[in-house]
C-alpha cells in the first residue's frame, strides 16, 4: 500500500535548521509532482514549496531563500531542508504526493 513516512521533526532554537525527510512507497515516486504543507496552531494548512519530476522547485513566500525542498529519486524520498527557523515556522509538517497522498506529519517546533 501507498506510505509517505515523514521524520526529522522535533524542537529546534530561532536561527537553527532541520532537515525533514518523506520516505515514500507503493507508488512511483519519480513520476508525482511533491509537496510539503505544514498547519501551524490555530492556522490553515498551507503550501510550503513543491519539486517537479524534473527537479523544478517553487516557494512559498514566507519561506523563499531559507528552505530548500529537494528529492532522491534512487530513494524515493523527499527533503526539507530548513533554515534560518523561525517561531512562525512552528507547525506539524505534511509531504503530499500528486495531491493524492499524504504523510502522516512530523512536528517542528521553534522556540527558544
Amino acid at each position: 500500500q501507498v506510505q509517505l513516512v515523514e521524520s526529522g521533526g522535533g524542537l529546534v532554537q530561532p536561527g537553527g535548521s532541520l532537515t525533514l525527510s518523506c520516505a515514500a512507497s507503493g507508488f512511483t515516486f519519480a513520476t508525482y509532482v511533491m509537496r510539503w504543507y505544514r498547519q501551524g496552531p490555530g492556522k490553515e494548512r498551507e503550501y510550503v514549496a513543491h519539486i517537479g519530476v524534473a527537479g523544478a522547485t517553487s516557494y512559498a513566500n514566507s519561506v523563499k531563500g531559507r528552505f530548500t525542498i529537494s528529492r532522491d529519486n534512487t530513494k524515493n524520498t523527499l527533503f526539507l531542508q530548513m533554515n534560518s527557523l523561525q517561531p512562525e515556522d512552528t507547525a506539524v509538517y505534511y509531504c503530499n504526493a500528486g495531491y493524492t497522498f499524504w504523510g502522516q506529519e512530523t512536528q517542528v517546533t521553534v522556540s527558544s
